[in-house]
């Protein structure tokens, strides 16, 4: 192994070595989502005694003895770093420094020091603080041994490698950025299906559905031309034609002028190093823009456990394990055709019955959830066809909303890809059945997943984030009365799920006044709540009624929050023990009777 190229375990990255970060390079900005996913793929991958897990490649450019400039990789280390912290490991305060960002650099100061005072909020960085705190609530909320944890780092390792002497960085970074530096898994999966057809027709076919369900965030009939459309769906638009059974009924639908722009074969990829331009056609200007809640890699996965039945303790949406996985659908010809015939029915169905996000500015905010089928109407006056989006069960009755709303449970519930089974589940039995109660299908779901937490016997960070998630849909399904007066009632039109992860003592672990509670009061069910990272941020130690007369829209995040609020408000204006445990046993009536 040469200098230029070294194996560094993730404890010892740190050791006796300084980090640069340039200013060119962006802020810190990975989010709850890939934080969480660094832990649990560290967690997960390290199992047995001989067993090791490579996380990546860290190139950086050597300055002087032991100082690196990073060159890419820094959000990784950033985030390693935080990790590193929270677990105790030591190393210099300096290991890693931002260049010209002094609030970056006082907060990663305050993070190294538990004895420092708090950190002025104007002079810190309030994503590296975030960060800390995610990593934080999620090892609190799983209940991660941290001197295990910190064993598992000595047996998972980066790649340093260090760029030519002389380079002109400022190109590099840029090459870099522009190019990309491999090809993506899911384009070496497209390849290896071509590979395996036989006629050109069959490759075009082929190339064709899988160009037009990669794009995620369009209903995928949009993405035809409207020729095919009318061929392959029905009247309405909104499912697949009955006269569609398997590939060859597509490919007979659709002539062999209907050319795709692209069926490159993996090796002629590979000696070109270029990357598969998946789409380089517009949508229709009438096609409505959303986010879908997984990526086209992830639903991949999702249609291959539908097609193969895998359950959750397979591992089958580990992108770990992503070309395993889908290999037996390029062992042969028609094991290809079968998954791409599958994998366009499972996208038509995904479109209709799994909730979207709207998009907006900042969609973890302001965006809204939907749950929209597509249907054509008529433009008389263009005289032309068009879509137009409508509630998937129907505008009458509350049955959309609901469903909305216990989907959007799962999603900011079950946030890394790997651990949306319930979309599996949804696919799995519409394609069985399209008259499947989805409803009551995901209710049952919950029901199970809160009743394997068995959270009537845990406490504090103890608690799984689906009971508190649950029982706030099951708040707003069936709305909450206290002392005979509606609190809070159902189907609120002004309330959504929003992406909630840390647990909030209703009275503070540290209360800036007042007595302290005795712990089993202080972390019971009846004083928890589930918010935002940033919400929990804010609320710090401050009183119950601080909380609430500073802070009212966090204390909406939380349906079963208002429901605290409310009764903190009624009699003496406090938030007691006993009411924390009066509100704790109506909770977990509603986990058990109604759920």
């Amino acid at each position: 192994m040469t200098e230029d190229l070294k194996i560094i375990p993730v404890s010892d990255v740190f050791a006796n070595i300084n980090y640069l970060v340039p200013i060119y390079q962006r802020n810190y900005a990975w989010s709850e989502t890939q934080i969480e996913q660094l832990i649990e793929d560290i967690e997960s991958s390290i199992d047995g005694f001989n067993k090791n897990y490579f996380l990546g490649n860290l190139i950086v450019n050597q300055m002087d003895n032991n100082v690196y400039e990073v060159i890419d990789g820094q959000q990784r280390l950033t985030t390693l770093y935080l990790l590193e912290k929270y677990l105790g490991i030591v190393f210099a305060k300096e290991a890693l420094r931002f260049e010209a960002r002094e609030k970056s650099n006082r907060t990663l100061s305050y993070v190294s020091d538990s004895s420092n005072q708090e950190l002025i909020e104007e002079l810190s960085s309030p994503e590296i603080l975030k960060g800390f705190k995610i990593v934080d609530n999620y090892f609190k909320n799983k209940n991660i041994d941290k001197g295990r944890f910190t064993q598992k780092l000595k047996r998972v390792f980066l790649i340093r490698v260090q760029v030519p002497q002389n380079i002109d960085l400022n190109h590099y970074f840029e090459i870099m950025n522009t190019r990309g530096e491999q090809l993506e898994l899911h384009e070496i999966a497209k390849a290896k299906l071509l590979e395996v057809l036989e006629s050109d027709h069959d490759k075009d076919v082929a190339a064709l559905i899988w160009e037009k369900c990669s794009d995620m965030n369009s209903y995928v009939q949009m993405n035809f031309n409207v020729d095919v459309r009318r061929k392959i769906f029905t009247e309405d638009w909104s499912s697949l034609s009955q006269s569609i059974k398997n590939f060859d009924s597509i490919k007979s639908k659709i002539s062999e002028k209907n050319k795709s722009i692209d069926k490159s074969f993996l090796i002629d990829i590979l000696k070109e190093n270029k990357m598969i331009n998946v789409s380089n056609m517009q949508s229709e200007d009438e096609n409505e823009r959303f986010e879908s809640p997984i990526s086209f890699p992830n639903f991949l996965l999702q249609v291959n456990a539908v097609m193969r039945k895998l359950g959750e303790e397979d591992a089958s949406l580990d992108d770990k394990y992503f070309l395993n996985n889908l290999s037996w659908a390029w062992s042969t010809s028609e094991n290809a055709k079968d998954f791409l015939f599958h994998l366009l029915k499972c996208r038509v169905i995904f479109d209709k019955y799994v909730l979207k996000r709207e998009f907006a500015r900042d969609y973890k905010e302001t965006g809204k959830w939907s749950l929209q089928r597509l249907e054509k109407y008529r433009d008389k006056k263009k005289n032309n066809d068009k879509p137009k989006y409508v509630s998937t069960l129907g505008d009458e009755g509350n049955d959309n909303k609901k469903l909305r709303t216990l989907q959007s449970c799962l999603r900011i519930t079950y946030t890394s890809p790997q651990n949306m089974h319930w979309i599996s589940l949804v696919l799995s039995k519409l394609l069985e059945n399209e008259a499947t109660d989805v409803i009551q299908l995901l209710e049952n779901y919950c029901k199970n997943k809160v009743a394997d937490s068995d959270y009537q016997n845990k406490n504090g960070f103890g608690v799984e984030r689906i009971v508190f998630s649950y029982l706030d849909y099951l708040i707003y399904r069936d709305g909450y009365s206290y002392e005979g007066k509606e609190i809070i009632s159902p189907f609120q039109d002004d309330w959504q799920f929003l992406f909630r992860s840390s647990i909030e003592h209703f009275q503070p672990q540290h209360p800036v006044e007042g007595e302290c509670w005795e712990e089993n009061d202080l972390n019971g069910f009846g004083n928890l709540a589930l918010i935002t990272v940033s919400g929990n941020s804010k609320f710090s130690n401050l009183p119950p009624t601080g909380k609430i007369n500073s802070y009212p829209s966090i204390i909406n995040q939380s349906l079963k929050l208002k429901i605290m609020e409310k009764m903190t408000r009624l009699g003496d204006g406090k938030w007691t023990e006993e009411k924390a445990n009066r509100h704790k046993d109506e909770m977990i009536n509603i986990l058990k009777n109604k759920g």
